[in-house]
């Protein structure tokens, strides 16, 4: 059984801070060991201290009015456990007792963010471009206008919590009393409740809807990125802020370019002849326009020949990248006899015929060097 703390000091439930003062030190008066040195005495002191803190601590005195006793598993003398408060105290602080003052939710909260995904070419992310998307997101209600009730009436606190937004309940275990704290059952938390729900949003002053946006995607932007547009994701509850909408960018691959970072890169296939002595190969860019890429004379095989400032534009800057082709020499397997003629006199009249080259040639790269380098191309 709790102790019945203001019967200890013959006080009642409502009594004030200073009248549980005033009847302690009238006892304390009767029963000091000072005044009084029996054991019996000794033993009532003990208890009119223990009671006046109790009743002092509001804490410890909600438990006490709820039927449990603070001081149950801390009997040993005033503060109980040696001092450290009894161990419904200590489970009070745990488990968020009625000492913590915990506030009602709001009713109104701001919404989530919302992400969604789009594609786009590679000609939209050199020249930038405006895409149509859909979303399904949570807006506000058009029948309450977030407010969650059909008459746009003001809620009403919750009879079941008085407005706290939680319910506290004392359980006996073999520790002594934990009071458990949790969200009121009847009003979800809020402290209050809505007397007519609107009958298109139950109340939560917001629906789910289905809606097209424009998205300015920037040139220049990069395969995975995202678009951030404020105030166009989720309602939140109540009608609250509406979160954020990004938009991630995914690029689809190009049948010409490969692109990395800022810059673009191509092939280009040039025949063993042409190599020889220069050629000019006509491209056609991603903006619509064309492009000369030189071959001079001499090109040897995966030579690279750049084009400065023809890549990707750069985000927010006028600079733009380089366009990078790489030279693919190509040897013919089938000659007509006019070709087979040609080259064999080329041959002839060639002073340098095929050699076996070794590693210690003074090559600045070694043979197993250079056919990794390929293999990566």
């Amino acid at each position: 059984m709790a102790r019945d703390y203001y019967g200890i000091l013959g006080v009642d439930r409502e009594a004030t801070e200073q009248e549980i003062k005033r009847a302690y030190r009238k006892l304390a008066r009767k029963y000091h060991p000072d005044v009084n040195p029996s054991e019996e005495a000794a033993e009532k002191f003990r208890e009119i201290s223990m009671a006046q803190e109790v009743l002092l601590d509001p804490s410890k005195r909600r438990i006490v009015d709820r039927g449990g006793d603070p001081m149950e598993q801390g009997a040993a003398g005033p503060g109980g456990a040696g001092g450290f408060g009894g161990f419904g105290d200590i489970f009070e602080a745990f488990f968020g007792g009625a000492g913590q003052g915990r506030e009602p939710r709001s009713r109104v909260q701001p919404g989530n963010d919302a992400l969604l995904r789009t594609a786009i070419t590679l000609d939209d992310a050199f020249t930038g471009v405006k895409k149509e998307v859909t979303v399904d997101t949570a807006v506000l209600c058009d029948v309450c206008t977030g407010t969650g009730s059909e008459s746009k009436s003001k809620p009403v606190t919750c009879d079941h919590c008085h407005g706290t937004g939680s319910v506290e309940e004392v359980q006996q275990s073999f520790l002594g009393n934990i009071m458990t704290t949790r969200d009121c059952p009847k009003c979800r938390g809020f402290g209050e409740l809505i007397k007519d729900p609107c009958r298109q949003c139950a109340g939560d002053g917001r629906v789910r809807s289905r809606r097209d946006l424009t998205v300015n995607i920037p040139a220049g932007i990069a395969d995975g990125m995202r678009i951030r547009m404020a105030g166009q994701g989720e309602v939140g509850h109540g009608g609250g802020p509406a979160g954020d909408l990004y938009v991630e960018v995914h690029t689809q691959p190009h049948p010409v370019f490969a692109r990395e970072g800022d810059n673009l890169h191509l092939r280009v296939t040039v025949p063993m002849y042409e190599a020889a002595l220069g050629t000019s190969v006509t491209v056609d860019t991603l903006g619509g326009g064309e492009a000369s890429i030189e071959v001079p004379a001499g090109t040897q095989p995966n030579e690279r020949v750049v084009l400065s400032g023809a890549g990707m534009p750069r985000l927010r800057s006028q600079e733009a990248g380089d366009m990078i082709a790489h030279i693919d020499v190509v040897v013919p397997t089938e000659l007509r006899p006019e070709e087979r003629e040609a080259l064999e006199s080329l041959r002839d009249g060639h002073a340098h015929s095929a050699t076996v080259t070794s590693e210690d040639a003074g090559h600045s790269e070694s043979f197993l060097g250079r056919m990794r380098g390929r293999f990566r191309r």
